[in-house]
């Protein structure tokens, strides 16, 4: 079908914090995908913006910048059901929702009452853990019951009013079964590839790196006692972690809990470019202890350097990864601490895997396909 002169509003009125999460990275990628040939505008916060500017999204995509006030996350839900209930677009055009939460989907379902011929695409990217279980068999628990409690009003109306549901692997379909279009992480594996070429064999700074945001389900407490481990057995060594987030003051103390100051460096936030993309190429391995993840397009970006990639054995990563990761034992730390170092002394082992990662990337995770996968099945 034409995927040329359609009017594609964007709403992502829920980015917030200093990162950026999958859900951004989705929708700012497919921004500049489809602003090749269509009309794209973005209603988004200043966090949003923000992600927008330093992504180098191209100015020929309009973006609307809202402010809010003290209590922030109810100030956008209000937004959002005025924006939802004032905002004039053509009847034909697209509403994309870039997060299942309320001020973003809100909005977005009560335009498709208005406007009953647009097609309304909804992100639905993760589905929360059942609340009694948690992020990982028994702990996170509170965490786990607010996240579902924000999803749990939102999903009939997806299943009511959506025309596409936007997942995150095979098995989310069964959540939206007639509406389910499957969105596997990607990287920009053209920007990697001009670095690569700038750069020679940088030295080796760490052992590993950890890139995402420090969240329950994450695993990044968790990955604090799996370093200590791996230390026991190798003294020297060190782990980097880029990201940010509610759990950072945790980390902090586990790390001195367990003696760790020496061996664990907290970078902050980076965001794409050549800072980061140094980091991974002075890096052996990337490591992604999440406990509960629909995909998991973080470690990607460091795979695309060839850095063998070690997670726990999740059901999303049969169609994430394939191959390039050692998958352990789930909540089993000691299972992943076995595996880093497996890596990290068996040469033949880490060529392998290796191999894997690299060749993963480059041949199935462009963003450039995936965005005109997605355009071409919502025109």
């Amino acid at each position: 079908m034409n995927q040329n002169n359609q009017k594609i509003n964007i709403i992502s009125i829920g980015a917030t914090g200093t990162g950026m999460s999958g859900g951004d990275r989705i929708f700012i990628e497919f921004a500049r995908y489809w602003s090749k040939t269509n009309n794209v505008e973005i209603f988004t916060s200043l966090s949003g913006k923000r992600m927008c500017e330093v992504s180098d999204l191209p100015k020929r995509v309009e973006i609307h910048l809202f402010k809010f006030g003290f209590i922030e996350y109810l100030h956008k839900i209000i937004y959002g059901i005025y924006l939802g209930l004032t905002l004039k677009i053509d009847k034909d055009s697209i509403v994309y929702s870039a997060s299942e939460f309320w001020m973003d989907s809100l909005p977005a379902f009560i335009l498709r009452l208005r406007f009953p011929k647009i097609k309304w695409v909804a992100s639905w990217y993760q589905t929360a853990p059942n609340p009694i279980v948690g992020f990982s068999g028994g702990r996170h628990r509170f965490s786990a019951l607010l996240y579902w409690m924000a999803q749990m009003p939102i999903r009939p109306l997806i299943s009511w009013k959506a025309n596409f549901a936007l997942v995150n692997n095979e098995l989310e379909k069964k959540v939206f079964p007639d509406k389910a279009i499957v969105v596997l992480g990607a990287v920009d594996t053209q920007k990697i590839k001009n670095f690569k070429l700038k750069i020679k064999n940088l030295p080796k700074v760490y052992d590993a790196v950890f890139q995402g945001r420090f969240h329950p389900q994450k695993g990044v407490v968790e990955l604090i006692k799996i370093w200590r481990l791996v230390v026991n057995k190798i003294p020297s060594a060190k782990l980097a972690m880029v990201g940010d987030g509610p759990l950072m003051s945790d980390v902090k103390l586990k790390i001195k809990n367990l003696k760790l100051e020496d061996n664990v460096r907290l970078l902050g936030y980076i965001f794409d470019g050549d800072e980061k993309y140094k980091l991974f190429a002075q890096s052996k391995i990337v490591v992604h202890p999440a406990l509960f993840d629909s995909g998991g397009m973080a470690s990607a970006e460091a795979m695309a350097f060839g850095l063998p990639c070690v997670g726990f054995d999740l059901p999303a990563y049969v169609d994430y990864y394939p191959a390039g990761m050692l998958k352990s034992k789930f909540n089993n730390l000691t299972d992943f601490s076995e595996n880093i170092l497996r890596l990290l002394v068996d040469k033949k082992q880490y060529s392998k895997i290796s191999k894997q990662a690299e060749k993963l990337v480059f041949t199935t995770m462009s963003w450039d396909n995936r965005a005109g996968e997605v355009l071409n099945k919502i025109i």
